[in-house]
């Protein structure tokens, strides 16, 4: 496997996660009824967009394809939220519950992706690094709101 094809088949783990977690924060969004937290959602989607969008920008760099979709695992997670909503007898803590648990998801696959792969322009390493932050920054928030809610 030629170096630019690995670093891109990583990238597009990571793209579509994003897509993934796009979907779970406008879903997330459509079964709240407080309207700061579906502004915190979709905020949170929007931000889960533009990091698929500098993926697949660097992905392109690269000279590869970028996935267009996300994936089956993500997909069955948004479904067991909606689901586990409709049963639930507090929807927004179950929702805020289900969001930290996917956000965690992501900050261990940025995590692995970062410490297993030291390939990666110094570049991508850093828009990496940042996504990852930002993703921290949104789990605390996260719990922040769950205490609240």
């Amino acid at each position: 496997m030629k170096y630019t094809e690995k670093i891109s088949n990583k990238l597009n783990e990571l793209l579509e996660k994003n897509y993934d977690a796009e979907k779970g924060y406008l879903n997330a969004a459509e079964n709240v009824d407080n309207p700061k937290l579906k502004i915190f959602f979709k905020k949170r989607a929007s931000e889960r967009s533009q990091f698929a969008k500098e993926l697949r920008t660097e992905i392109l760099s690269y000279g590869q394809i970028p996935e267009d979709n996300g994936t089956l695992k993500g997909a069955a997670h948004r479904n067991w939220m909606t689901l586990k909503s409709l049963f639930s007898s507090n929807d927004e803590e179950a929702i805020l519950e289900e969001t930290i648990r996917g956000e965690r998801t992501s900050l261990e696959e940025y995590t692995e992706i970062l410490d297993k792969d030291n390939e990666f322009a110094p570049s991508t390493r850093k828009m990496i690094e940042m996504q990852k932050q930002k993703i921290q920054g949104a789990v605390n928030l996260l719990m922040v709101k769950e205490e609240l809610a």
